[in-house]
């Protein structure tokens, strides 16, 4: 059954090439909005907290500050309306989901960059 589900994942579902980034990047996510007829890139720039899932159903959430509230979002990889991702610093973190930092503020909230 699992490699019934694979072969259909790998055949039809479209794949984009994304650049590599894992928990602790500060990513922008470009994607398209529909109002009406209209279609709008829109973009949502945070700190990726986590990545989870695998292939076709693998998502990732992003966070960021807006003002002093947090607005987290959850995107799946294989989203149609996905543009493009860009990856702006990276962070260096010792976890693979740093739900730790939803608690931090001020500078406490600040990821030490990855010079590269």
């Amino acid at each position: 059954m699992e490699s019934l589900i694979k072969f259909v994942e790998d055949e039809f579902v479209a794949k984009k090439e994304f650049p590599k980034f894992s928990a602790g990047d500060t990513i922008t996510v470009y994607y398209e909005i529909k109002e009406g007829e209209k279609t709008r890139t829109q973009f949502f720039r945070g700190v990726v907290i986590q990545r989870r899932g695998s292939g076709a159903t693998e998502t990732f959430t992003i966070r960021k500050m807006s003002g002093t509230v947090g607005v987290e979002r959850i995107f799946p990889i294989n989203m149609p309306a996905l543009q493009k991702i860009e990856v702006n610093k990276r962070g260096k973190v010792r976890r693979a989901r740093i739900f730790y930092f939803r608690q931090l503020r001020g500078k406490k909230a600040r990821l030490k960059e990855i010079r590269s």
